[in-house]
């Protein structure tokens, strides 16, 4: 029988013959996945004998935060996390943080890791400060959203929902969150190329069948850049590309406004789609969630807001 050793040496083999660098970050996270921290250490340590730091071994560094502080282990989280920042802030030197793919994704992680850490060792006020001072330094960069994202999901429940842009829409025109006040709203950032958006679609529009009138459905989107097949499209062309999408996959939200806009994705750090936001009667957030929900997921969110 072949040992997991075997195995993961045969695996790096077949790493090491095919050129991708994205093969690199893909086997980090299977090997993670499979055989845990001390086997991917031992990977990350022979690519890096070989090749050194790059952008791609740092992305794949990354993956350490990530999975301990899934694993709540918080101060080997931020040990990471510190660790991925130091070897980013090294390669920006010589380099834009936008320059190439895998160095934004890699900081991303980092700043996320370490402000989610303090917040769930308790400290919440500090990982704010600490992820909004990071968002003052990248704010106009890639990772700007994602920044905004992590300080949203640490703080915007509770506070008044911030305005949407609504100046452009497809569907029925938006009013401002505003005038609904008195009923709850379910705020669905969307993007057309997004799987797990189209994914969500039968289950909104399940809950919207049973609610009514008494549930408003906003599903705010964004132009970015290209149209079928990731083809450069200009914004006329993409916004009839966002058009037919809806009405393919989301034809039973009928009466659900889309306003298109990046800016009301920046506003909520919506860099997640799906990112699904609950405003309840009183304006103010209920739910803020990055990533798919389940009907009955949703439906418990519904009821704490007084939706039966």
């Amino acid at each position: 029988m072949l040992t997991k050793w075997f195995l993961l040496v045969v695996v790096f083999s077949l790493f090491t013959a095919v050129a991708k660098a994205q093969d690199f970050v893909s086997v980090v996270k299977g090997t993670l996945d499979n055989y845990g921290i001390s086997a991917t250490q031992s990977l990350l340590k022979q690519y890096r004998d070989a090749r050194g730091i790059t952008p791609e071994y740092i992305e794949g560094y990354s993956w350490l935060a990530r999975k301990v502080l899934v694993d709540h282990q918080l101060g080997e989280a931020e040990k990471y996390a510190d660790e991925t920042y130091a070897m980013c802030q090294q390669e920006l030197k010589h380099r834009g943080l936008d320059a190439e793919p895998h160095l934004p994704i890699a900081l991303g992680a980092a700043i996320e890791v370490h402000g989610l850490a303090i917040a769930e060792s308790g400290n919440r006020t500090k990982a704010v400060a600490y992820l909004q001072g990071q968002l003052a330094k990248y704010g106009s960069t890639s990772i700007g959203e994602r920044i905004s994202k992590n300080i949203n999901i640490i703080s915007l429940v509770g506070r008044p929902a911030p305005a949407l842009i609504e100046s452009e829409h497809l569907g029925p025109k938006p009013l401002p969150l505003s005038e609904y006040h008195g009923k709850p709203v379910l705020l669905f950032f969307w993007a057309h190329w997004c799987v797990d958006c189209k994914a969500e679609a039968p289950i909104l529009a399940r809950l919207k069948q049973e609610y009514g009138d008494r549930l408003i459905i906003i599903g705010p989107t964004r132009r970015y850049g290209y149209a079928a097949a990731g083809d450069p499209a200009s914004p006329a062309t993409e916004l009839q590309y966002i058009e037919d999408v809806r009405a393919k996959y989301y034809s039973r939200l009928t009466d659900m406004a889309v306003p298109v806009s990046a800016v009301n994705f920046k506003h909520y750090g919506a860099s997640t789609t799906p990112t699904l936001v609950l405003v309840g009667a009183d304006g103010r957030v209920k739910l803020y969630h990055p990533g798919r929900m389940t009907y009955e997921e949703l439906k418990a969110a519904l009821a704490s807001v007084g939706l039966t």
